[in-house]
């Protein structure tokens, strides 16, 4: 159902309106900042207003796209975002990427199916059991490594048609592989971000 209401008070609750201090803002940004209005500690004022609007445009994108079954990846590595990007993209039924991106997941996606495919053999190596101690070790050590970086893509069959991207300039190298690939993406940006590089 096609049912949001984006409350200004709630993004002024959740303290979406303040930006980055002064020294550290993109001049990209500008067009988004309350003008000549800055915060004790010198930082941007964000206009939540057309924070409230873009993301309005965002969620009927998204709402869009999911009604044709396009597959959707949400990418949030930031330690303070995971769990938050892990609950929204399992109650949503997508893939997600919120501990660690490694370089080429996207554009070296041949590699990234057959270490998708190790990974699940391997999972059901260890649900018929029957190993050796110090084999059931390894294959233990072997299987946390790739959870910590495959658990939310381990059924991810073919490259996503949207990335949703949680902190742009954290998980830059995300952004980069589907600017090459021209994959789609909506990112949650900050005053220190560059606009121009999500589309």
């Amino acid at each position: 159902k096609r049912d949001w209401n984006i409350n200004v008070d709630e993004l002024l609750e959740a303290s979406v309106h303040f930006g980055h201090k002064m020294k550290k803002w993109n001049p990209k940004m500008e067009p988004y900042i309350i003008p000549k209005c800055l915060t004790r500690s010198r930082s941007h004022l964000i206009n939540v207003v057309k924070t409230a609007q873009y993301l309005s445009e965002a969620c009927d994108l998204v709402f869009t796209a999911a009604r044709w079954k396009e597959e959707f990846l949400i990418v949030g590595t930031n330690k303070k975002v995971a769990d938050s990007v892990f609950e929204a993209a399992i109650r949503a039924q997508c893939h997600y990427v919120n501990d660690k991106w490694f370089s080429g997941m996207l554009t070296n996606w041949s590699t990234t199916k057959i270490i998708l495919s190790k990974f699940r053999k391997l999972r059901i190596k260890e649900k018929i059991g029957g190993l050796k101690p110090r084999d059931a070790s390894i294959l233990k050590r072997q299987l946390c490594h790739f959870e910590r970086a495959l658990e939310g893509i381990k059924y991810m069959r073919r490259l996503p048609d949207f990335v949703i991207i949680i902190d742009q300039q954290k998980n830059y190298t995300a952004l980069r592989e589907c600017k090459i690939l021209g994959i789609p993406t909506i990112s949650l940006i900050d005053t220190n971000s560059d606009p121009d590089l999500a589309f």
